[in-house]
């Protein structure tokens, strides 16, 4: 008798960095305390560092949003935000030491929204990171996250001077019926004026983040929100599903777990996934990854769409993630707003930055997990010989049962082989967000599952 095969939901995690912080833990708690940076960064290469610095502060808070962030900044708390992450970059140049040549081969700016800060303000993010960790923006890729209501001109003038590379707009939809269903106000004449004004100051390269599986949204509706940002020939594309999750506004308003469990909503968003992947692809983008989307030709300028394989990624800011070869490493982190609040506050009071406070350790088996996934989301997949180099072992040896699970269900392209890759089919790309959280460890998965939500 045949036994049907379980239902396999598409929309599990988005796999964005591994292991995620909720598995991070307090390091006062651990057996050898919290590190000095100093001690962790002691045998790092750091010839090519990559260099994020958080603002956690937004103008509105999206409906989907469970990012680190706050609505506004009262009392000058934008001032001590900047002052306590001038405190932080002088403690952790100082922790990199001279010993070895220290470089910075990428830089970012996210949130939250970075351009929150005024034009000056950002002015002095930018000097942080140039004077304080000694990075040069005008010769190195500088990715900087935008919103289409603080994409204001003096904001975008500084950003063009101080070297940016890359601007990232949240868009979601273009259908402002869309955008309110998932609670982000915005008028499209708003959006297309911002856009302008990110064309206008020449930064090389524009991506535009797109949602699908909005409440009321069609085939027919997103392939107007895609043209209408195909008008804009942007270099680069994301195609965000959308997710519900506790403690965010759509959670509150009563798209709560039930709603997110339903079977009628994945295949919606699987649907629209499919359309806007081939809309895409015939108007001549690339498929990076399940999500991105890059126009052929186009320069590639900005970090990739993974946290970096080989570490070397400082953090700055209280919702910024730090990570060495054998410690992974950042502050608190919450999404209910109150709980964002005291985490800021506490940070702007902070002045010893020169130990870690939250994180998770990575041994080899994880590191192993982190090099497979973040390699395996890509389109272009896992080159072997680098997992061998690395590991002196090769993928099949280390997750075999995964593997054939995968192979099992169509997610793997068993043409890459004879390439020395190992690489997802298109259906694999597909249910990227369903594959990722399987190759999870036990350890992280126990760890996630204990963390409580706040």
């Amino acid at each position: 008798m045949l036994t049907s095969q379980p239902t396999i939901r598409p929309y599990q995690s988005y796999v964005y960095a591994y292991p995620h912080k909720t598995a991070y833990g307090r390091l006062d708690t651990h057996p050898t305390g919290r590190p000095a940076l100093r001690e962790l960064w002691a045998a790092e290469r750091k010839d090519a560092l990559s260099l994020y610095l958080h603002i956690p502060f937004c103008e509105v808070r999206c409906g989907f949003c469970n990012l680190f962030t706050r609505i506004g900044a009262p009392d000058e708390l934008t001032t001590r935000y900047l002052d306590a992450l001038d405190r932080q970059a002088t403690a952790v140049r100082d922790a990199l030491g001279d010993e070895a040549p220290v470089r910075f081969a990428a830089a970012a700016f996210g949130g939250g929204t970075p351009t929150f800060l005024t034009a000056a303000e950002l002015e002095r993010l930018c000097d942080i990171a140039e004077r304080r960790m000694g990075a040069d923006l005008r010769s190195v890729p500088l990715s900087v996250e935008t919103s289409p209501s603080t994409a204001t001109a003096d904001r975008l003038a500084v950003l063009a001077d101080r070297g940016t590379t890359r601007i990232s707009i949240g868009v979601q939809s273009f259908i402002d019926a869309e955008a309110r269903a998932a609670v982000r106000p915005q008028r499209r004449a708003d959006v297309e004026a911002a856009l302008g004004r990110i064309r206008d100051v020449r930064i090389p390269v524009l991506n535009i983040d797109l949602i699908y599986g909005i409440d009321g949204q069609t085939e027919d509706s997103w392939r107007t929100s895609l043209d209408a940002a195909l008008g804009w020939q942007p270099e680069e594309l994301y195609l965000y599903p959308l997710y519900v999750r506790p403690l965010t506004g759509l959670g509150r308003f009563g798209a709560d777990v039930e709603a997110a469990a339903d079977a009628a909503w994945d295949e919606q968003r699987l649907r629209l996934y499919r359309a806007g992947r081939d809309h895409l692809l015939a108007h001549g983008y690339e498929q990076v990854s399940m999500r991105m989307f890059r126009r052929a030709g186009a320069p590639q300028e900005g970090p990739a769409d993974y946290a970096c394989q080989t570490d070397g990624m400082i953090g700055l800011g209280c919702g910024a993630r730090s990570y060495t070869t054998r410690l992974h490493y950042s502050f608190d982190y919450a999404v209910e707003m109150r709980e964002v609040r005291t985490i800021i506050d506490g940070y702007t009071a902070t002045e010893d930055f020169s130990r870690a406070e939250v994180g998770r350790y990575v041994d080899g088996d994880e590191a192993r997990r982190r090099h497979l996934l973040q390699s395996l989301l890509q389109a272009q997949g896992l080159q072997l010989t680098d997992y061998w180099q690395r590991f002196g072992t090769l993928p099949g040896d280390d997750f075999r049962s995964e593997l054939d699970r995968f192979e099992a269900r169509g997610w793997l392209d068993g043409a890459a082989d004879a390439a020395g890759l190992l690489r997802l089919s298109p259906e694999g790309l597909a249910h990227s967000d369903a594959l990722g959280p399987e190759l999870f460890s036990p350890a992280v998965r126990a760890a996630m599952a204990a963390y409580e939500l706040k």
